[in-house]
Order: C-alpha cells, then structure tokens, then sequence
C-alpha cells in the first residue's frame, strides 16, 4: 500500500529537524547545545511533576535541619510516612538546617535547580579529569562547553540521576566535590578539601582520602629509594632536601591526604560543639547501625551486600559480604594506586584511577542505593574516550553498554516493595538486580587487564608490581620520573 502524505509528512519533519540540528551544532555549537539541554532539563522537570515525585529525602534532610533548630533528638528523629530516620553524620544536619527558612515548593525547585546545575558541573569535571590526564585529544573552544551540556542533556534520563533528582538526594553535590578535588591545577595547597567536606556530610567518600595516602606512601617510598639527583614529587633530590639531610618524603598526594583528614576532622568537631549528644550517639551507635538505612536485600541497593542478601534470601550475609568486601576493597584500591602511578605507561592512568577507587567504595559499602551510582556518568565517559582513543569497536561496545544499564531502569523490572520480595527472587531476577554491581565487577577487571597490560609493554614494573610515576605533572603535583629507580632503569 503506498503512503499516505500524513503519514510521510512526521518522517520527513524528523528528519529535517535533525539535519537542521547537525547544521546548528556545526555553525554555532555551544548555542545549539545550551538550547539541547535546556530542552532536554525542561522535559526531565515536567516529566517528574507529572510522575509527582516526593523528593522524600530532601523531606528527611528538611525534618533533620528542624530538629536541629528546635533542639530534638537527631537519631530518634523519623519523618515522612515511611518514618525514615536521620543517616548521615550530624555536620550534615547543620547543613540542612537552611531547607528549613523556606517553603516546601520552593525548597523543591530551588533544589532540583541545584541539582541539575551539579549535573553539569560533573560532566563538566568529568571530562576535566580525563583531558588531564589523557596525553592529547582533549577537546578545546567551543567543542568542550557544547560536549558538557549535550552530554548533560542524556545524562538526566539515566536512572541513577533520574533517581537523585527525584528523591533530592546529594549524590551529584559529593561527586562534585570529589571530582573538584582530583582535577585541581597541580600541586594546589587545598587539594583534598573536598574530599574531607564530602567525608563529613556522608562517610563514603572517605574511601578517597585512603587512596590518596596509598598514593603519596608508593611515591615516598619511590622518593626514599632514588638516586642523588633524581627529581622527587617535590622537586628535591631524593638523596637528600635543599640541606641535604635525608629524602623529602613528604609529597602532593600526602598533603591532599591529611588536608582531607583535617577538613573531616573539622566537621566532626564543628558537630561536635554544635550537637554534642547527637555526635556522641552517632559515633558511638548510628554509624554502626546499618540496619537503619534499610533492608540489605532492597532492590535499590546496589552494593555487594545487596547482591549477596538477595542471592542467598536473607537479610544480614553476614561474613560472606565482609570476606568478599574486603578482598575487593584491597583489589580495587591496589588497581587505583597503580592506575595513579603508572604515569605515560597507562594513558588516562589519572582517570582510571579515581573512577576505579569510586567503583571500589560504591561496591564495598554496606548500602549503595541506585542514586549513588551517579558515578556512571564519568565510567561510561572514560570507555567512550578509550574507546576513541583506542579506534575500537569493541571498546564502543563496552561503553555503549555500560551506558545502555544505566540509563535501562532494568533493575526495577523485578518484583520488589512491601512484602520484602526481593529475598525470595530466583536466579534471573536476581542477576537482572545485580545490574550496576555487575558494571563495576566489570569495570575494576577491566582496570585491572588495562594496568597489567600497560606495565607489561612498558617493562616498568619493578619489586613492589606498581609502575613507576611520570615526570611530568599530575593533577596532584610533580611525581618521581622513572629514572629515580635505584638500577637506572625503570622504578620499582
């Protein structure tokens, strides 16, 4: 049957308006993207007005900041109809306490505001990480600011975004702050501060300041065993400093480390003279509590202990999950640290590093629900760029399809809800929840092959099996050259 004109005339019209599309991203790129997103955030706000979301924790994060004003008690507080408590530590709850000075509608929108704005602030840092520490390609003019806002413009619609946004969670604020730490100018004296505040407002992130020590210990360590002369992460020699006395051991990775310790360490006091009760029982109960935040086997959580509790039907999988945690935590960390030392070796090596630390710490807590997965976003930008790097269609494939979970929704095609359903799932529902845990499995193996591949060609692993640092700068600071190996050859 030949067609109709009305039904030609919509394919024709799609397919003019993406010529004229391609045409405006060609001519004026950054214009042409900004009215994209703009598009695309418009349709995402009257997409969640029309599903009339709660935004239920931002109403958590609200009664925390009024218990806070009247005085109540922070952990026996419960708010909402689900009668959730208060989870994070108490230097949190000052913070909330400003959602109280407003409406509910227009905390809301000020809100949801803040968080897409955040969204294309990590993006933004996203690809920020991977241009410093990649060797060349990066984009420049008008080609990055148009890159952030159409990539922003897709990243919405993944679910672990989605889901931030809809529960007003603070999942893109602690990623921001992290990512804004990791890709400062070198050497930068306040390099892990943000790591310290994200530390103090949720525990997780602290897994960060671990990795920077790890770091700064391998290149003191590098630094100790060098020959006179050889340029330590300072600049000095590593036979001695300016006076000659001895190695400098200290280092940028060191210094962002205890720079976030002492930026956590003053959350925890600031909590501390603000709500003295509320700190004492936090850190002397709630912290350990984690059966407050919810059931282990709850579809939403997206961590090794949720796939284990639902795998194995029960609520608590007790030393299964602190074996398997524990082995992949020093894993993960392991391939992180070499990542950050592997200097030319491993292009990207920077990126890998901190995207493998972030995959470690979301697979190793006890809760990670699917909004802390925003750490998608920068994942599946390192395999796009990898990917280009590498002219790989496999690589395309992977990244296409790390992609594809996050923004499928898949892991809510299971039955789940009241009822605790998910503890009697068989083996394909369980798998189809295991989704975003399955990525990072994925993602640090990947690392993995990448660094034993990167050390092999180049010959630059020594008696410890990490690499040596580069000579050039990293987003930290100067690093050891690989001519600091006490053999002259390559560092061990």
């Amino acid at each position: 049957m030949t067609a109709t004109p009305s039904r030609t005339f919509p394919a024709r019209a799609r397919g003019l308006t993406a010529g004229r599309v391609r045409a405006a991203l060609r001519r004026r790129p950054v214009p042409a993207a900004a009215a994209l997103c703009l598009l695309s955030f418009a349709g995402f706000w009257a997409a969640q007005r029309a599903a009339e979301v709660s935004m239920i924790d931002l109403m958590v994060y609200r009664a925390e900041g009024w218990t806070v004003r009247t005085g109540g008690d922070l952990y026996a507080m419960r708010a909402t109809h689900a009668e959730l408590p208060a989870t994070y530590p108490p230097f949190a709850a000052l913070l909330f306490v400003p959602l109280t000075w407003v409406g509910t509608g227009t905390m809301r929108t000020v809100v949801t505001a803040g968080n897409l704005a955040l969204l294309v602030a990590l993006v933004h840092l996203s690809l920020r990480l991977l241009d410093r520490a990649g060797p060349s390609g990066e984009l420049r003019g008008p080609a990055r600011p148009a890159a952030v806002l159409l990539v922003s413009a897709l990243a919405v619609w993944c679910e672990p975004v989605w889901t931030t946004l809809r529960y007003g969670q603070v999942n893109l604020l602690l990623a921001v702050l992290v990512l804004w730490d990791l890709t400062r100018r070198p050497g930068h004296r306040w390099a892990g501060a943000g790591i310290g505040l994200a530390a103090g407002i949720k525990l997780t992130p602290g897994l960060f300041a671990l990795f920077l020590a790890l770091v700064g210990i391998v290149h003191a360590v590098r630094a100790a065993r060098g020959p006179g002369g050889a340029a330590g992460p300072d600049g000095t020699t590593a036979r001695g400093g300016p006076s000659g006395r001895g190695p400098r051991l200290w280092n940028p990775w060191l210094r962002a480390a205890a720079t976030a310790a002492a930026c956590f360490t003053a959350t925890v006091l600031a909590a501390v003279l603000a709500l003295p009760s509320d700190s004492r029982r936090f850190w002397t109960e709630a912290v350990f509590a984690a059966g407050r935040v919810g059931f282990a086997e709850d579809t939403a959580n997206q961590s090794l202990r949720g796939v284990l509790a639902r795998a194995l039907h029960t609520g608590d999988p007790g030393a299964w999950w602190a074996v398997t945690a524990a082995v992949v935590a020093a894993c993960g960390l392991a391939v992180a640290v070499g990542a950050a030392a592997a200097g030319p070796a491993l292009p990207h090596g920077h990126a890998w590093a901190v995207v493998t630390a972030a995959v470690t710490a979301l697979l190793v807590s006890p809760v990670s629900w699917s909004h802390h997965w925003v750490w998608g976003v920068p994942l599946v930008l390192l395999l796009g760029r990898e990917a280009a790097r590498r002219r790989s269609r496999a690589w395309w494939a992977g990244a296409g399809a790390a992609g594809l979970v996050f923004c499928s929704f898949g892991i809510w095609l299971v039955p789940h809800g009241e009822g605790r359903l998910e503890l009697h799932q068989g083996a394909g529902e369980a798998a189809l929840s295991a989704l975003y845990p399955a990525v990072g499995a994925a993602f640090l193996l990947l690392a993995t092959a990448v660094l034993r591949r990167a050390v092999a060609r180049t010959g630059t692993a020594g008696r410890d099996g990490v690499p040596a640092p580069d000579a050039r700068p990293s987003p930290l600071g100067r690093t050891p050259s690989a001519a600091s190996a006490p053999d002259g050859g390559s560092a061990g």
